[in-house]
């Protein structure tokens, strides 16, 4: 198995590399699908989340409200870090899970695209550490435009994460995502023969060989 950590900014064009390394044929876990099975209602994460943060979070039909609680963790670093404590380590349990499950095929190529991987010091876990970068003028623009937040907000997010620099520090790979869509793709696409070619098991070494 070849496992490869994909990570970036809010806005930063992840799902994009994402989906193309999938329809080469990479095994791709999402860790934000994770973090939302995490909280479902009825399970401790969500059960957490309202005992620290209160009502206001959980709506009437009993899910978790996020844009109430994006609201909250996004302006306020204690909040946040109360709140990955929560999260983090359930995620992170899954996912393991759902790596040892790939596993079992050895050529597999497996992607966890991962958000906060810098912030979670995880990098030394991946084989290939891919990072989708773009400037944060143009992500913001992203986030306003595709997402529909106000410019303060999509300005407050992405300085809540990680810094480019440092993503960039513990990359291997850095996909500029700031150009045209073929572009992007194609530095895929190189990534994708990359780990596919180490992800070839090697042949059984015969006696004497």
């Amino acid at each position: 198995m070849y496992l490869i950590g994909l990570t970036g900014g809010i806005a930063s064009g992840k799902s994009t590399i994402a989906a193309r390394l999938a329809e080469h044929g990479a095994v791709v876990i999402d860790a934000d699908v994770l973090s939302r099975e995490a909280v479902e209602p009825g399970t401790p994460g969500l059960a957490a989340i309202a005992e620290r943060f209160g009502a206001d979070v959980i709506r009437p039909d009993g899910a978790l409200d996020r844009a109430a609680l994006g609201s909250i963790v996004f302006a306020d670093d204690q909040a946040r870090a109360d709140l990955n404590a929560i999260v983090h380590p359930e995620v992170k349990r899954r996912s393991q899970a759902r790596i040892a499950e790939a596993s079992s095929d050895p050529g597999a190529v497996v992607v966890y695209d991962v958000p906060l991987l810098v912030e979670t010091g995880r990098a030394d876990e991946f084989d290939l550490v891919v990072v989708a970068a773009a400037p944060e003028g143009e992500r913001a623009r992203r986030l306003v435009d595709l997402r529909g937040l106000d410019r303060v907000e999509a300005e407050r997010r992405i300085a809540a994460q990680a810094t480019e620099e440092q993503r960039t520090a513990v990359a291997d790979v850095v996909i500029d995502t700031a150009g045209s869509l073929e572009h992007t793709l194609s530095q895929v696409d190189a990534v994708w023969h990359r780990a596919a070619a180490a992800a070839v098991p090697a042949p059984d070494r015969q006696d004497g060989v």
